[in-house]
């Protein structure tokens, strides 16, 4: 089962932490699943970006990223080639190495 290594963030996980993940979940939702509470205030529809993520490593792992994904994307704070909406990239067979932003484009947290 791949692994997703999600790098130290200040408030969601401040140590940082390892999980395993089914192939063909989200990234959000196996953050999710494991007590990581990414933010995801359209309910993980790619209607926002406060899921962005960036993968720095396992990253050409995962689908191409929708059209949708990518109008999206472009509205994120601190977009890198590897950003991603952890909503919509699926992880796949190889393992991840994830950094949560620590800025989103959300101005209030309803904590999910």
């Amino acid at each position: 089962m791949p692994q997703i290594i999600f790098l130290p963030h200040e408030e969601i996980c401040p140590e940082g932490e390892a999980i395993e993940a089914e192939a063909g979940t989200s990234i959000c939702d196996a953050a999710l699943a494991h007590g990581i509470e990414i933010e995801h205030a359209c309910e993980k529809s790619c209607a926002c970006t406060t899921c962005h993520v960036v993968v720095r490593e396992g990253y050409d792992s995962l689908g191409e990223p929708t059209e949708d994904e990518e109008d999206m994307l472009d509205k994120a704070w601190g977009l890198e080639p590897e950003s991603r909406l952890s909503c919509q990239a699926l992880v796949a067979e190889e393992d991840l190495v994830v950094e949560i932003p620590k800025y989103t484009i959300n101005m209030v947290s309803e904590g999910h």
